[in-house]
């Protein structure tokens, strides 16, 4: 899975009042930006090194098999970079691999 990042800027999102497309407040460590074709919203989604994660927010740019990562600073998410990791789907106490699982 292709892991960027992103900020409330309106470099990034356009806008900036850090509410996203389901219409929830962005919160560090907490909302992701998925496409919801792959991963439903309000899914929990644990990255692999990164941490566990909420589907709340979609994206422009974030088609199929790519995650964005919701940060506070513009420079914070900028340095993230482009980062490669497993991701995977939490349901209860099971997690589906979306990395080998999905079919785009």
């Amino acid at each position: 899975m292709t892991i960027t990042a992103y900020c409330p800027c309106p470099i990034c999102c356009g806008k900036s009042d850090g509410i996203t497309s389901s219409g929830t407040r962005a919160k560090e460590k907490q909302t992701i930006a998925v496409d919801p074709n792959v991963i439903p919203m309000g899914s929990e989604v644990h990255l692999e090194g990164l941490g566990t994660f909420i589907a709340e927010d979609t994206g422009g740019a974030i088609k199929g098999n790519r995650i964005d990562i919701y940060m506070d600073d513009h420079t914070q998410a900028l340095l993230f970079g482009i980062q490669e990791t497993k991701a995977y789907l939490i349901k209860g106490n099971q997690r589906k691999n979306l990395t080998q699982d999905t079919l785009l």
